[in-house]
């Protein structure tokens, strides 16, 4: 019943690509319901909550940057999605900027499985101190926790770097090749990390 009710909450979030879809599975999940069809009921409903995160996905790609630094956004390659199966749920966003070999690409999931072991790197000293390598750096973006992750291609020399802001239940993840910190750093400071969690939640 709650989960009901948060739906009929977030239903104007749905943009009118999904509204047919969304009142579809609003009207199964109740008629399901009332005829004792609890597991008709959970299937629509997990349909609804599928494309309510799909279009919260698509008010997060109208909120990120058209351009970092000198990368244009690829629109074309643009990824959103929303899922209720498997161990990452709820919604998925993807953007590239650049072109090979300079590259950004920026990663917003949900529930993303890799929390936990973020969490405890940032906020357990003990584990995170074990768990991290001399590539590993932690510092704050926007006021958020974050790690920042430093590669060396092998076979380009070139550095690369990732950087991992979680933020309540939703991962934000940017990885930048050839890079260095300042950039990296300014690339996320880009990002609306506040919207974004506060849509995303």
């Amino acid at each position: 019943m709650k989960a009901i009710i948060f739906l009929l909450f977030c239903a104007p979030v749905v943009t009118n690509v999904c509204a047919q879809d969304f009142d579809k599975n609003m009207a199964t999940a109740r008629s399901s319901y009332a005829a004792g069809n609890l597991e008709g009921a959970r299937f629509a409903m997990e349909q609804l909550l599928s494309d309510l995160d799909a279009a919260i996905g698509k008010e997060i790609l109208k909120m990120l940057p058209a351009q970092m630094g000198a990368l244009k956004s690829n629109a074309k390659d643009d990824n959103v999605s929303g899922s209720s199966a498997g161990m990452a749920t709820g919604l998925y966003v993807h953007r590239m900027y650049g072109l090979d070999p300079k590259t950004a690409a920026l990663d917003i999931i949900n529930n993303s499985p890799l929390m936990n072991s973020i969490g405890m790197i940032l906020n357990t000293p003990l584990m995170g101190s074990m768990m991290k390598d001399e590539n590993q750096k932690t510092l704050k973006i926007q006021g958020y926790k974050s790690l920042l992750t430093k590669t060396l291609d092998s076979d380009t020399g070139k550095t690369n770097y990732e950087l991992q802001i979680p933020m309540n239940n939703t991962l934000v993840t940017l990885k930048v090749a050839d890079t260095n910190e300042a950039e990296i750093t300014g690339f996320a400071n880009a990002i609306p990390l506040a919207k974004i969690a506060q849509l995303a939640q």
